[in-house]
């Protein structure tokens, strides 16, 4: 058993989509960023990808690379998921946190386990998303960003 550890922030701007866990959430701001910004994922797959000593994402999708601008994190998970099966690793499970003051997460967390469930070719019930606020304090309780971590456990095949 492999244990992984994933974090990713990003900023709150005007003029983007809010997209979390592969869902566009409506809001006055989305995530700033290289591909569509979605830090649920990303942390997803940093854990996903250090569970299994594979790197990170920024080694496997680089911001420097055009091919990633604006792309969807769901397919980049997608990848992961094939990285880990070549490399003989199941998903064992995956435990993610959303920081954020605002919006309200939970009506959209349902989708958001889906989507990852689906993308990683597993079953739901190996992937739970919570979301908290930091009661005002920080930059993502004043709004300026938002941030998450994930956890997970890889099996050897």
């Amino acid at each position: 058993m492999r244990i992984g550890l994933g974090y990713d922030v990003h900023r709150l701007v005007e003029n983007r989509d809010l997209i979390l866990g592969g869902v566009v959430i409506p809001y006055e701001k989305g995530l700033l960023g290289h591909s569509d910004a979605d830090v649920l994922v990303h942390a997803i797959m940093d854990s996903l990808l250090g569970a299994a000593a594979l790197g990170d994402i920024g080694k496997h999708f680089p911001d420097t690379d055009d091919k990633y601008k604006g792309i969807s994190s769901i397919k980049l998970l997608q990848h992961v998921g094939m990285l880990l099966k070549e490399n003989n690793y199941m998903i064992g499970n995956i435990d993610a946190t959303i920081i954020a003051q605002r919006p309200k997460m939970l009506p959209h967390i349902p989708k958001m386990v889906e989507n990852i469930a689906s993308a990683l070719n597993i079953d739901k019930s190996k992937v739970n998303v919570k979301a908290t606020t930091e009661e005002g304090l920080g930059f993502t309780g004043s709004g300026e960003g938002i941030s998450s971590q994930s956890i997970c456990l890889l099996e050897n095949l």
